[in-house]
């Protein structure tokens, strides 16, 4: 967010001296706004991509490449851009586009329990299925992630600290009602059957057969809450 800040001020204050030089005239300073904008997205990639924040930095870095092709390259003589171009970022679960004319993002899922589909055929809560899985195996995929939810539900992140908020009990344990209701099983039933319902459902989730690392936690915790209950 600093970045962005500082980002900011600097391409208000360049605009600020440019205008004097063009003389108010639109075409120019569309010109000089975008390359101006274009050269300082560039920048503040670079120190990301330094940081380590790689996901992040690429995101950047083609709209920066975006902006620079709309603004045109300094001493080409000319300010036409090709249309219908693009720009794709492949991680280890996501394949994701930038559309150069409308800026939009669009994304294909590689790998996990929504593998085959485009995020924008996903419900938000189902993104953030996949972000959970992907923040600690795949620090790249989630950081495109975040950028994407950020763009179709901005309130993403209340929503979900929210829902892991209500499912724990007032130490931030799972409580046996909602272990209960994970694993399907009714009050009271025997640690036998706990651990026979999370034999089953870890068949159908366990990350190695594509299912879900976040659920597979969740189930996991499940069953220790249970078989501890006394």
């Amino acid at each position: 967010m600093q970045f962005f800040l500082l980002g900011l001020a600097a391409l208000v204050l360049t605009l600020f001296l440019i205008s004097g030089f063009t003389r108010a005239n639109p075409t120019i300073m569309a010109r000089q706004i975008r390359l101006v904008g274009g050269a300082l997205a560039l920048g503040v990639s670079a120190v990301l991509l330094v940081r380590g924040a790689t996901g992040a930095a690429t995101l950047l870095g083609m709209v920066g490449v975006w902006l620079l092709s709309l603004g045109g390259i300094p001493g080409s003589g000319s300010t036409r851009k090709s249309p219908g171009q693009t720009s794709t970022v492949t991680t280890e679960h996501l394949s994701m586009e930038l559309d150069h004319d409308s800026g939009a993002m669009s994304g294909h899922v590689l790998k996990g329990m929504f593998a085959g589909r485009d995020l924008d055929t996903l419900k938000p809560a189902e993104v953030a299925l996949l972000w959970h899985d992907c923040r600690f195996i795949d620090p790249q995929s989630a950081q495109l992630l975040e950028a994407y939810l950020d763009h179709i539900h901005p309130s993403w992140r209340e929503d979900v600290s929210r829902g892991e908020r209500e499912m724990r009990d007032g130490d931030g344990r799972m409580t046996p009602e909602e272990a209960y209701d994970i694993l399907g099983l009714k009050p009271g039933a025997t640690d036998e059957e706990v651990r026979r319902a999370h034999r089953d459902l870890m068949l159908k989730l366990h990350p190695d057969r594509g299912g879900s690392t976040y659920l597979a936690a969740q189930v996991n915790e499940a069953k220790d809450v249970l078989l501890e209950r006394g």
